[in-house]
Formats: C-alpha cells, sequence, structure tokens
C-alpha cells in the first residue's frame, strides 16, 4: 500500500504513515522531507478517489487549499527581495483603484499579515466562473473593510488570494501562477501549480469534502457564560464566535457544493489563497530549498535576510476568523502554532517554522534551524479537530528523531 523511500533511520515516520492509511482514516496521502537539502522520506499511498479505484502515485496531483498561501508569500518575499514592493508601503501606491470606502491607509504588511479587515465578499461572493479574476478583484477593490485596517487580525481565508494576488500584477505584470512557475516552479523543478492546465487534470486527486452542515464549531456554550468566567483566552473566542467573522471569511455559494473544488473551473482558476495543486515532494523541495540558503544549483530565490524578514512575525492574534487564536503571521507565511490551526504542528515545535496550513488537511512549512523542507497532502478532509492529526503525528515522530 505504502511506496516509495524512507531513511530506516526515520522507520517511526514511515510507520505513522503507514498507519493513518492503513487505518482508514486517509483515504490517500504523500510525505516527502527533505533535510539539510536531501531527501530523506519520499512516500506515498492509498487512493486517489471515494471508490478507491485509482492508487495514489508519486506524481498524483492533490488540491493544498490554503497550503497555496505560502506559495503566494513566497514570489511576494522575492518581490520584496528584488526591490519591487515594500510591505510598510500603502496598497493604493500600486493598486490605485484599492485606496476608496476607508481603505486609503490600508498598508501592504496589512495584506500580507490578515490586518487589512477584508476577510469576506461583503454581499457574499460573486457568482459564476472563478476564472474571472477581475471580476472578484474589482469587488473587493471597490468595497468598504469590515472595520478600520490595521487595528486588528482576521483571516482573510479566500479574500488573501485576489488581494494579494492583484498587488503581485500591478507590480509584476504577471498573474501570480505565470510568475511563480516561470520565476521559481520551472527553474526549480517544483510541481506546483496556481491554475491547473487540463493536461495535469488527469493525475489529480479528488478531494473528498465534507458538507459544511456536518462540520460542527466547538465552544458554541460560551455564547452564554459570562466574561467574568472565563480566562482571557476563552474571552476572544467568545467574542470571535459571536462577531461572525468565521462565516464572512469562509463564505459560499448555493450553487457551488461540496464537490466543487474538483470541478474544471476551479482546477483550471487562479486562487492564490486556495486551489494550489501540487505533489508533496513538491512543497519538501521548495521549503527545503528556502530552509538552505534559498539557493540550489546556483537558482536564488530570494537572500537568506529577505526571508528572515519574511519569517519575523508581524502580528500575532487574537485572530476574530479564527475564534480569538493566537496565530502569529510573518509576511504572509504562517509561524509557530499557526502551521496547523487546530493545535501545535509537533510538541518540539519552535518559532523559527514557518509555511501553511490548509483546510484539507495538508501542510507544508520549513525549519531554517534544522534545515528542514516539509510537505504532507492528502485528500479526505477531516472535521476540525482532527483535520491535522495526521500531520501532526508525523512531526512528532520526525522531531524525536532530529533534535
Amino acid at each position: 500500500m505504502i511506496k516509495g523511500y524512507c531513511d530506516p533511520k526515520f522507520q517511526n515516520v514511515y510507520d505513522a504513515f503507514y498507519n493513518s492509511i492503513e487505518s482508514g482514516f486517509e483515504t490517500g496521502a504523500g510525505l516527502a522531507i527533505e533535510h539539510q537539502g536531501k531527501i530523506i522520506i519520499n512516500l506515498w499511498g492509498g487512493h486517489q478517489d471515494f471508490n478507491k479505484t485509482k492508487e495514489w502515485t508519486e506524481d498524483t496531483l492533490v488540491n493544498v487549499f490554503s497550503v497555496t498561501k505560502g506559495i503566494t508569500a513566497t514570489c511576494i518575499s522575492r518581490l520584496i527581495d528584488q526591490g519591487k514592493l515594500d510591505p510598510a508601503e500603502k496598497v493604493g501606491y500600486y493598486w490605485p483603484e484599492y485606496s476608496c470606502n476607508g481603505k486609503e491607509d490600508t498598508k501592504v504588511s496589512d495584506l500580507l499579515c490578515h490586518r487589512a479587515a477584508m476577510f469576506g465578499f461583503q454581499g457574499g461572493i460573486p457568482q459564476g466562473s472563478f476564472q474571472d479574476w477581475d471580476k472578484f478583484v474589482q469587488h473587493l477593490q471597490s468595497q468598504a473593510p469590515y472595520r478600520k485596517p490595521g487595528i486588528s487580525q482576521g483571516y482573510h481565508a479566500l479574500t488573501f488570494g485576489w488581494l494579494v494576488g492583484e498587488l503581485i500584477r500591478r507590480v509584476d505584470g504577471r498573474s501570480v501562477g505565470q510568475y511563480f512557475h516561470e520565476e521559481i516552479a520551472a527553474p526549480l523543478e517544483i510541481d506546483f501549480h496556481i491554475g491547473l492546465d487540463e493536461k495535469e487534470f488527469a493525475r489529480c486527486a479528488d478531494m473528498l469534502m465534507m458538507e459544511r452542515d456536518s462540520i460542527k464549531l466547538p465552544g458554541q456554550f460560551l455564547r452564554y457564560v459570562p466574561n467574568f468566567f472565563l480566562p482571557a483566552k476563552l474571552q476572544n473566542f467568545k467574542e470571535a464566535l459571536i462577531s461572525g467573522d468565521f462565516q464572512e471569511a469562509f463564505q459560499e455559494r448555493e450553487e457551488d457544493d461540496a464537490n466543487y473544488v474538483n470541478s474544471l473551473d476551479w482546477r483550471k482558476a487562479e486562487i492564490p489563497s486556495a486551489n494550489g495543486h501540487g505533489t508533496a515532494e513538491s512543497l519538501a523541495r521548495l521549503y527545503g530549498i528556502l530552509s538552505n540558503g534559498c539557493t540550489r544549483d546556483e537558482i536564488s530565490i530570494m537572500s537568506e535576510a529577505s526571508l528572515h524578514q519574511a519569517i519575523t512575525p508581524h502580528s500575532s492574534g487574537p485572530d476574530s476568523v479564527l475564534f480569538g487564536a493566537p496565530i502569529k503571521f510573518g509576511l504572509g507565511y504562517e509561524l509557530a502554532q499557526g502551521i496547523a490551526v487546530m493545535g501545535n504542528i509537533a510538541p518540539t515545535f519552535n518559532n523559527k517554522m514557518f509555511g501553511h496550513a490548509g483546510v484539507g488537511g495538508a501542510v507544508a512549512f520549513g525549519d531554517p534551524d534544522k534545515g528542514i523542507g516539509y510537505g504532507f497532502t492528502c485528500n479526505q478532509q477531516h472535521s476540525p479537530n482532527e483535520m491535522y492529526r495526521t500531520s501532526n503525528l508525523l512531526t512528532q515522530e520526525l522531531y524525536s528523531i532530529i533534535s
């Protein structure tokens, strides 16, 4: 059932991966880990589809949802490194139409750190094809923010893609998908795509999504508990719960069922916050490069100084969308506990880890202290309290060996 390579030293990681699929918890998955520039693990197993008729292969692509934000953040940091973008500058300097309706003082760093108060579409997500980039951008650039930008953190689950993606387009002229492919993916042989060509559909795994009505959010009873009974963290949780920001950030359209993320329209669109498709090995390779000097085969993604700036905490919650959680963000990257939203990525977690997690259970990160690049992909969505169970077990075993 499990194929690929695992350095014998990491047998416990192999066992955890094997058990996640053998038990049926994961339908199909891939795991790849680089350490100090070398692949130590590249495993895959299970199936690409609900009926288990197609085996997961080494080059199986899968939608990794918000793991895509880490890829977009890498593009942003490259532009900052090249002096084409200043995170301290106002968004309107690069994108004049954005400066209206209370957004005039929004800084680039506010977009990158989820502090722009633009975490949803006022009036709901626009109808029609997700491939119509301008429609989504024009909606966002003309609307008012949910509150004053810059004063609070609220996770921009979907809107991050168009906001940051349009910023890249204004600065560089290319879409995020084209920019990433030409500047990073193609030169460094990274099999990751934002906007998937139809010729690649044959190697795509189906995402097996839960029906939204079946996902129960935790802690609803706290709405009715007086604040003086609650510690500060639970007060933050309660305030975020009452605010309704989660519902705004994770809006859905009536015409889109749970299977929509497997549709031609979703796969072909460029949504730099949510629909990147890649392999586990591609993610491990990218973060492995970033965690080992940012250069490989004499090709540099950015300077180490620019990476350091990108993975320095610029915001640390409480996050009004993610129930008051103290999630840390750098310039687009999740940091520390934020990488796996529902809990620490591993008990030995350290503040140098940077990357992103996705709502389907995928996780990718780098660790410059250890020289690690990590990519875990899967196609079975789980309830919030178990969403990152497999990845957490894998990283726990990994860091018990690499101490």
